[in-house]
């Protein structure tokens, strides 16, 4: 039994023995979401029209996943205890052989090739309050730092397990530390060991620590350090700062700077990393600088957003992933797809690739200024050129442009359901990536029972 399993069951038994003090089951929360999406990926310069559809690259498909959460209260006393748990399952709806590509972080893929019928998980978590401390040992683990953010892009969100720490004990700082060890990617019920992304071998520890300290009720700094054992040790540095012109008027600055390199056996056979398809000064090791800055002015329900970023030359940007798991036919379980802590973090690309300069621009409105609360609205477009390929030579440029549209309605028997319809197209100029045109049509809707 490993060591994280035996800890969680002991806290367990121990919880059991108090489970009806009072704010354990007083304080408790309970609900099931649901999800519904469609997924239609071109990747229309791949193949030809038939050969697509054939090799299941032409990809549409559909599916629906259902999330049980229960998280408990404390139990009193100087230290309270608790519990979090989640059930995940997935079903595949429709898109079958020829529509479904056996590499995909949406639906798993049977040993065949084609789409599971359905997949679930299961995982918990036992808390501990302190004061004005928390911890959790477990998993059910969705962590959203700048180091890390756990993904909910998809059909099902990305779980982690281990241990983490968020305390408040001083004003106006909020402290993070932890170690995670497995997560359970967006479309598997297996949890792996971790990655960088790009990377196959697996690392069984993630430790991170850092502070977000909210200086003014205007201005939040923040600096966090991350370790992916023998893949890269990483810092952050973070400033957020919303001036507030006049009612209903504001301008904001978010600045981003990312430091990673190399750690342990970082370049060593298996434990390489492919630079996001690009250059690297030392063949599969990490060692990039990235900065990024973002500034939104907002105007009652309009906000206009505009930015820069740049990576440097020596490697491309590096963030956690989990390993390349595959099943019996050389295709992919559905382990990985992380996010990462970048305004590129776009709808189909990444814009991560070293020597890269993207300038991005975002139009969002809001119409509860119009009086439809609930109805929102953005479009966004991403150009990064100076990109340096393998060969160090940085000719190539690629785009991106997004749109979405989302509706929740506000009173009445479907109160809380929501719809979201996203479209994306990406071409690139000599980047190796497939020009993709991608459109995502999604039912949201969370009953809670407690």
């Amino acid at each position: 039994m490993k060591k994280s399993t035996l800890a969680l069951a002991v806290a367990l038994g121990a919880i059991a023995q108090h489970a009806g003090a009072a704010g354990f089951i007083e304080d408790s929360k309970a609900s099931v979401s649901s999800r519904t999406l469609y997924f239609n990926n071109d990747q229309r310069d791949a193949l030809s029209a038939n050969q697509r559809s054939a090799r299941g690259v032409d990809q549409r498909e559909t599916a629906t996943g259902l999330k049980f959460n229960y998280q408990s209260g404390f139990t009193q006393g100087v230290v309270g205890f608790g519990i979090d748990a989640q059930a995940l399952v997935g079903f595949h709806l429709d898109g079958g052989r020829g529509h479904h590509p056996n590499s995909n972080s949406f639906v798993p893929s049977d040993t065949d090739g084609s789409a599971v019928s359905s997949w679930s998980s299961a995982s918990a978590n036992v808390k501990a309050r302190f004061s004005k401390t928390e911890a959790h040992l477990g998993g059910a683990l969705a962590p959203n730092l700048p180091i890390l953010i756990a993904s909910d892009g998809r059909l099902l969100p990305q779980t982690f397990e281990g241990g983490t720490i968020t305390s408040k004990e001083i004003d106006n700082v909020t402290f993070n530390a932890g170690q995670l060890e497995h997560a359970t990617g967006r479309a598997s019920s297996n949890s792996t060991g971790l990655a960088v992304n790009g990377g196959s071998k697996e690392s069984n520890q993630f430790r991170f620590g850092g502070a977000d300290w909210k200086v003014t009720k205007d201005l939040t700094l923040q600096y966090y350090y991350a370790n992916l054992e023998d893949y890269y040790k990483q810092h952050f540095l973070g400033l957020v700062h919303v001036y507030p012109i006049s009612e209903g008027q504001s301008f904001k600055t978010d600045l981003r700077y990312f430091d990673s390199s190399s750690d342990g056996k970082n370049g060593q056979a298996g434990y390489g990393f492919n630079n996001n398809g690009g250059y690297a000064k030392n063949a599969n090791e990490v060692d990039n600088k990235t900065w990024s800055a973002m500034f939104t002015y907002a105007l009652g329900g309009s906000a206009f957003m505009v930015g820069h970023q740049r990576v440097n030359d020596d490697g491309g940007f590096v963030w956690m992933n989990q390993g390349s798991v595959v099943n019996g036919n050389g295709g992919s379980e559905g382990a990985g797809g992380s996010s990462f802590y970048l305004f590129t973090d776009s709808m189909i690309n990444s814009f991560v690739r070293a020597g890269e300069n993207t300038t991005f621009g975002q139009y969002s409105y809001d119409f509860a200024a119009l009086g439809v609360p609930g109805l929102k609205t953005s479009i966004a477009y991403l150009h990064g050129d100076n990109i340096k390929a393998s060969n160090g030579s940085g000719d190539q440029s690629e785009w991106e442009r997004d749109m979405r549209i989302d509706y929740t309605v506000q009173q009445g028997v479907l109160k809380g359901f929501g719809t979201t319809l996203r479209h994306g197209a990406y071409r690139g100029s000599g980047t190796g990536i497939h020009d993709q045109d991608q459109t995502r049509l999604i039912f949201n809707y969370t009953y809670s029972f407690l």
